[in-house]
């Protein structure tokens, strides 16, 4: 008889991500009633300052959300700050919690664990003056960090909330002219069918940008570098190359990006290539290269479908910036260029 090895449950396997900075914000209220919100907010509770130790539950909620919660992954809070507020018409007090870490994985279940804990806190030092409280509206607001960027709760921010938070999604690429072209001998001549082309095209597409031009063209510096002097000229703002990155005698990508005499921008290659290699340490192998060649950012790619995509959500955040910057734009955005 065989035993089966499968576990009913497990932990999401979080080792091939990268580490992000991460943030969450997470919201809820305790509906009072006219009794116990004078007392909470008037801190004439019998059992004493409800609102102070909310936010200390809050602080102790968040760091013990891997012990909560079994599937929960524990995490390295940098930041968890809890706010307490009235709401008058509501008799209501409405509670945040904040949390931020670079890591592998979201804060949201942090963030939503001291909000809850928050909330508890409250109800248990307002039940002794009235037993019918609620607790209600949980949810989370916002959260940021990894390669889906920033999402937020279809209900929306109030005016205060956006003020007081700050969600920031990266610039995006909205409109940008961009081109996609893989560079393969073996795609060229069609013994391979291109799927990493494809695949960079799709998240531009998701950038916002405008992708006008999809090509494949064997390896080597020519015509490669051709077709780039071709790109610039014609007004492309972006062009990510695939393929021709690495150390076979065909891979020749980065030769055709510095015989143009463009700009090298190192930050941005060496970028690609520290964070890569939290994927795998052949990242190190690749000779990604990133060329500013008049108003147009060229951009050279592993050829590997999976690489090139994790490498250009690695771009993703600086893109924008990038070519506002090559384009005349400010340069506030960071501080450090």
């Amino acid at each position: 008889m065989s035993v089966g090895m499968s576990a009913a449950f497990h932990m999401a396997d979080v080792r091939d991500k990268r580490v992000t900075r991460r943030r969450a914000v997470a919201v809820g209220e305790l509906i009072a009633g006219p009794a116990a919100y004078p007392m909470i907010v008037e801190r004439r509770l019998p059992k004493g300052d409800a609102l102070v130790m909310a936010e200390i539950a809050g602080l102790q909620g968040a760091k013990s959300a891997s012990t909560l919660m079994p599937l929960c992954h524990p995490l390295p809070l940098e930041l968890v700050r809890v706010y307490c507020a009235p709401v008058p018409e509501r008799q209501a007090i409405r509670v945040w919690c904040e949390c931020a870490s670079e890591a592998r994985t979201g804060v949201e279940m942090e963030a939503l664990a001291g909000v809850n804990a928050a909330l508890l806190t409250l109800y248990d030092l307002s039940k002794p003056v009235e037993p019918a409280l609620e607790i209600s509206g949980i949810r989370l607001l916002f959260k940021e960090g990894g390669k889906s960027g920033v999402w937020m709760h279809p209900q929306g921010m109030a005016t205060d909330e956006l003020a007081r938070f700050q969600p920031r999604s990266p610039k995006g690429l909205h409109g940008t002219r961009c081109a996609v072209i893989t560079l393969s001998d073996r795609a060229s001549d069609g013994r391979y069918i291109d799927e990493s082309g494809p695949g960079l095209v799709q998240r531009l597409q998701t950038l916002g940008g405008d992708v006008e031009t999809v090509e494949v063209l064997p390896d080597g510096i020519e015509p490669l570098a051709g077709r780039l002097q071709a790109l610039a000229a014609d007004g492309v703002r972006l062009c990510i190359c695939t393929g021709g990155t690495g150390l076979g005698p065909r891979d020749l990508t980065p030769e055709a990006l510095q015989s143009l005499g463009g700009r090298r921008v190192e930050g941005l290659a060496e970028m690609v290539r520290s964070l890569s290699a939290q994927h795998t340490q052949h990242a190190w192998l690749s000779r990604a290269e990133v060329v500013q060649l008049g108003t147009m950012l060229v951009i050279a790619l592993p050829g590997s479908p999976r690489a090139a995509k994790q490498c250009l959500d690695i771009l993703a955040p600086l893109l924008g910036h990038a070519l506002a910057m090559i384009g005349g734009g400010s340069h506030d955005e960071g501080g450090h260029a």
